[in-house]
Formats: C-alpha cells, sequence, structure tokens
C-alpha cells in the first residue's frame, strides 16, 4: 500500500477510536523542512475551526491513536499540524522494488478512461511564435503524464483552415488592400502562389504553412501529435451544420439583430453567444462545437483538455455552454497558459527576423537547444507570466537549471562506467546506506510516482522540473559527501545500488519532459 495511503487510513481510523464518526477528507501534504517529518496532515486544525477548539490538543489526541510500523515516529506542530517521519526500514522495502520496474518506474495501472490532450492549435497563418508555442511543451508533457498514470491519451492539433482568417492570409498573398499578414515567409510564398481568388490562395499558402513551417516546428521542439484535424473536414461532413440544427432542434438559439444566438445563459454563461453573423458567417464558436461533438461522439473520448493561450478567456464559458448542451456535462477542461517575454541583458525582445514582429519560436530554437526551451517553459505556472531569459539559456553551467540536471545524469553515467558495473538489477547491503544524504536521495527517487500522480490529478506541470531539480540536487548532494568507489566492498555495491536507481529515477523524468539524458557532457 502506498504510503500516504497508510498515512489516511491511520488518521481516519484513529478519528474514529477517538469519536469521529463523519467521513473527513485527509489531506496530506510535505513539509517544506525535512525536520517537520516526511508528511504532514491538517485535519486537526479543520476539525478545531468548525468546533472551536484547541487544534493541539485535537492532534494530540488523533496522534495518540496511531500505531504503525512504517511511521518512526509522529510528532505534533504548532498550529496542529501532525508530522509522519517515515521508517528507514519502509524506504528500504520500497527502493528494492525500483530495480524491478527499471523503465517502467512511476507507471500506473491501465485506465479505461480515453482523453484528449489538444495544443498550440495556432491558425496556419504564419510560423509558430514564442507566446503560442509555450502550449507546446506544456501539452506534450501533461499528455506525457496522464499516459504514466495509465490514461489512453491521444494529442491533438487543431487546424484552423477556414473562414475569415484564410481569406486574410490569401489578401496577404496577394498584397492587396485587405492584406493583414507580413514578414519574409510571405514574401516567399507570394513566389509559388498564382490563384488570383483570395480564399484559395489563402488555402494554398494555409496548406505550405502548416507543412513546411509549422510542422517542422513542432518537430525541432520534439512534440509528434496523433492527430492534426482539420476544421474544414466539419464543413465538408455537414457536422458544423448538423450541430447548428441540433441547437435549433434543442430550443436553444434565437434571431436577433439579423444574427442567429447560441442561448448559452441557459446553461450558465454569463451572456448568450453568437453562432452564425448578419452575414451569414459561421462564428468560430459554432465550429468548435462542432469540433467537440467529433471529440465526444465520433472519436469517443472521456474527457478532453484543451490547452489555449491567456487571450482566449472570454472564449471559454461559451465553449463549456455548448458541450453541455451536447449534454457532455464536466468533461471538458480549457487550461490558460498565461503570455512568454524573451529576455536578453536584461531588456525584452520584441523584433523578429521571420516576422517582423512576434518572437517566431524557430527563432528561438536557432539559438536556445529544444531541450532548454523545453524545461525554461515548463517551470512555470500555466496561470504565471513566463520570462525566458535568453542570457540564462544559454549558460553552460550549474547556473542553468537543464545544465544542473543533465549533469547529474551525465555523472551517474561516469560513475557507473568507472565501476564496470553495467548490468546491476538489484541494490545489497542497503542497510548500510544511514548517511543523511543517502536516505535524502532515497526518498526522492521515490518521490516519482507520487510526482506523476499530483500532477495527473491536478495538471500542475512545472511540477516535473522541480522534482527534476530536487532529485539532481539530492544526487549531487549524495556525491559530494559519500564517496561511492569505496574500498569497503559492501558500502560500495550499494552505494553503486543507490547510483544506479538514481539513474532509473533521472531517466524516466526527463522522458516525462521530453528532455533527452546525455551520458557524457
Amino acid at each position: 500500500m502506498e504510503i500516504k495511503e497508510v498515512i489516511k487510513n491511520s488518521v481516519l481510523d484513529s478519528l474514529k477510536s477517538i469519536g469521529y464518526r463523519e467521513d473527513f477528507v485527509i489531506k496530506i501534504s510535505r513539509p517544506q523542512k525535512s525536520s517537520f517529518g516526511d508528511y504532514s496532515v491538517s485535519i486537526a486544525m479543520e476539525i478545531a475551526r468548525k468546533e472551536k477548539k484547541n487544534p493541539i490538543e485535537i492532534a494530540e489526541k488523533i496522534k495518540e491513536s496511531i500505531k504503525n510500523d512504517n511511521f518512526e515516529k509522529v510528532e505534533v506542530a504548532s498550529p496542529g499540524f501532525i508530522n509522519f517521519y517515515i521508517s528507514k526500514d519502509y524506504f528500504y522495502n520500497e527502493i528494492k522494488k525500483v530495480f524491478k520496474q527499471g523503465n517502467n518506474f512511476g507507471q500506473f495501472p491501465r485506465k479505461k478512461e480515453k482523453i484528449q490532450v489538444e495544443f498550440i492549435s495556432a491558425n496556419p497563418t504564419g510560423p509558430l511564435t514564442v507566446g503560442n508555442g509555450r502550449g507546446g511543451p506544456f501539452g506534450d508533457v501533461l499528455a506525457n503524464v496522464l499516459k504514466k498514470y495509465g490514461y489512453n491519451v491521444k494529442k491533438a492539433y487543431y487546424i484552423n483552415d477556414h473562414g475569415k482568417q484564410v481569406l486574410s492570409l490569401g489578401h496577404s498573398i496577394l498584397g492587396d488592400e485587405d492584406a493583414k499578414y507580413q514578414g519574409e515567409y510571405i514574401d516567399k510564398i507570394k513566389k509559388r502562389i498564382k490563384e488570383k481568388d483570395p480564399y484559395k490562395a489563402g488555402k494554398i499558402a494555409s496548406k505550405i504553412i502548416l507543412d513546411e513551417i509549422i510542422k517542422k516546428t513542432v518537430k525541432r521542439l520534439n512534440i509528434k501529435f496523433d492527430e492534426w484535424f482539420s476544421e474544414s473536414r466539419l464543413y465538408k461532413n455537414r457536422e458544423v451544420e448538423d450541430v447548428l440544427n441540433f441547437l435549433r432542434s434543442a430550443g436553444l438559439t434565437y434571431e436577433q439583430e439579423g444574427a442567429e444566438w447560441f442561448m448559452s445563459t441557459a446553461l450558465g454563461d454569463e451572456r448568450d453567444r453568437v453562432v452564425v453573423k448578419s452575414d451569414g458567417e459561421n462564428t468560430y464558436l459554432l465550429g468548435d462545437i462542432a469540433y467537440h461533438r467529433n471529440k465526444f461522439e465520433k472519436a469517443k473520448f472521456d474527457k478532453v483538455i484543451n490547452i489555449w493561450g491567456a487571450d482566449h478567456f472570454g472564449d471559454v464559458p461559451g465553449l463549456i455552454a455548448g458541450v453541455e448542451a451536447l449534454g457532455h456535462m464536466n468533461k471538458l477542461e480549457v487550461l490558460l497558459l498565461q503570455f512568454v517575454t524573451v529576455l536578453k541583458d536584461d531588456k525584452i525582445l520584441r523584433m523578429s527576423k521571420r516576422l517582423g514582429t512576434a518572437i517566431a519560436m524557430d527563432d528561438l530554437l536557432d539559438e536556445i537547444p529544444a531541450d532548454v526551451i523545453r524545461f525554461f517553459f515548463l517551470q512555470k505556472s500555466a496561470d504565471t507570466h513566463l520570462n525566458f531569459n535568453l542570457d540564462l539559456a544559454k549558460e553552460q553551467s550549474e547556473k542553468n537549471p537543464v545544465f544542473y540536471v543533465q549533469y547529474a545524469y551525465a555523472r551517474i553515467c561516469n560513475i557507473l562506467k568507472k565501476s564496470k558495473t553495467f548490468s546491476l538489477n538489484r541494490i545489497n547491503n542497503i542497510e548500510l546506506l544511514n548517511n543523511k544524504k543517502e536516505l535524502e536521495l532515497i526518498k526522492q527517487i521515490l518521490r516519482f510516482p507520487e510526482v506523476v500522480e499530483d500532477t495527473a490529478s491536478d495538471h500542475e506541470v512545472h511540477r516535473i522540473p522541480q522534482y527534476a531539480l530536487d532529485l539532481a540536487n539530492s544526487f549531487h548532494k549524495f556525491y559530494n559527501d559519500c564517496y561511492v568507489l569505496t574500498d569497503d566492498k559492501k558500502l560500495r555495491e550499494a552505494r553503486l545500488g543507490l547510483v544506479a536507481l538514481s539513474k532509473i529515477a533521472l531517466k524516466n523524468t526527463l522522458d516525462l519532459m521530453g528532455i533527452s539524458s546525455p551520458q557524457k557532457m
């Protein structure tokens, strides 16, 4: 049984033994300081607030009733935390299992749920920018985590190749007064297109941009989509028309000022939304509802996670209302990513050699390896503005977090090579690993499945690079304090086993992030 489950059950049993019969939700966290234990529970404070009693006294009663051999000790700390110190024997027993799992370490049992993660989905009207490219590493890693947690996961890119933006692109190719897009890429594509109809020219150009620019950038970012879904397909198959008729038959549309409106307020939206404009053109929302009907009813996804830029904040309620109108309650989640700023010499970069305006992702990839870009883009939470420090990204020292983590992996490989031990499949003499730094490293390694589970639950992807840094830091400290290739044969075997386990955990973490694991640096 996983240790957090052991803690939860122990606390619930204790609560029952001292007279509490209701079903409590036991929240288990990790104290920021190791001196406060391995895990902490705050239930005593929650009960105290409700009953207006002293949380310390309640915590002490709970503590006194807890009995489990997996706990070295249980202590109460102000203002009412119950801190659990896990026994060394528990960690020793658990760490032995990691060798058997190898690359499957942290892999959870397969689940029935089928999940789609849709990300990037930038219009095929120009190269990916740093802003809309942020969703690439985020979505890719979230999908990797969900897959590691056992879900059947598919990664999707939605191609907006229908409508006004395609027409605007065509005008830009023709270079007429309605041109909207400009840059080096437009000048190059102009020379290849002879079509004079602006919409047809836009369709040709959008395919060139998708195939020859966007897909290549995505590949450079080490992202592989399972599906590239075209918006035009929805119109060709009459799926947009069908969903409009569905909304009409359900009594969820009405006409006003020459336009047709979706009565989304009936489904919790703050305002109704236009689905057909007064000129007869469909809005993006109608196409999006049709696309999500396809996701849930044809592709049979149990859940869909869309990763959008923060500028689409206002579009979220309408789409969620549309999905609920189709009968798919609570199946859609939309995560919004804040903007990206690129800094060089502490100044904001604004110009792009490709676009003339926003920084193109390819501009960044020309200067910085994909590994670094992915790590830096993953470090901040989705709701936090991301400042990308170009100078730090170029550093090849411990100041650069990617270098720091990858160097730990390379150091591990070097130690194992020197030891001439390539077939370690168990850890011997584990009871000799009593040094504080050895125990801290063991604990960090065993955190990996917990990190996967927590991230699959709350989608806080920035937890993964932070874990990689914590693991690398624990390894570097262990290496500096504990000489691995000691003359003491038994201790050397134990420490080499721990090094090999570190390799498994760090490799699996880097794989989750889609970042390479160099054996030499």
